[in-house]
């Protein structure tokens, strides 16, 4: 199961962002993972939840954002969800497209709670 080695790298840049924020705590991690990556949701967030449980991390929360795999028409440049593999543009219909998106496992965003209680949201990409 590599999603516990997903859920161990993940707490790892929570740690290391941590690390830069000192008496800071998260509270909430959001990832964004394509279908095309072979990551099975429910057993990240189960992963997840063993590696927290008894914790500094125990509480904080994962949000999992699964994204379609998407292309585009190198023809006509449109841009659309790939559905059941058919790879034919839904404009044009040309066979001549390219995946641009739907293998990705990436942050999204961090939230975490300095001493003075405020909230911040770290986004990326």
């Amino acid at each position: 199961m590599h999603e516990m080695g997903i859920a161990n790298s993940i707490l790892e840049g929570v740690a290391a962002e941590l690390n830069r924020r000192p008496g800071s705590r998260a509270t909430k991690i959001g990832v964004r993972i394509g279908e095309l990556a072979g990551v099975d949701p429910d057993a990240l967030s189960f992963a997840f939840e063993a590696l927290t449980l008894d914790t500094d991390f125990a509480g904080l929360k994962l949000e999992v954002e699964y994204v379609p795999p998407r292309s585009r028409c190198r023809d006509c440049g449109n841009e659309f969800d790939v559905r059941n593999y058919e790879l034919l543009c839904s404009d044009c219909g040309s066979l001549s497209t390219e995946r641009i998106s739907g293998d990705e496992l990436e942050f999204k965003y961090l939230e975490i709670e300095e001493e003075e209680s405020e909230k911040h949201v770290a986004r990326s990409g």
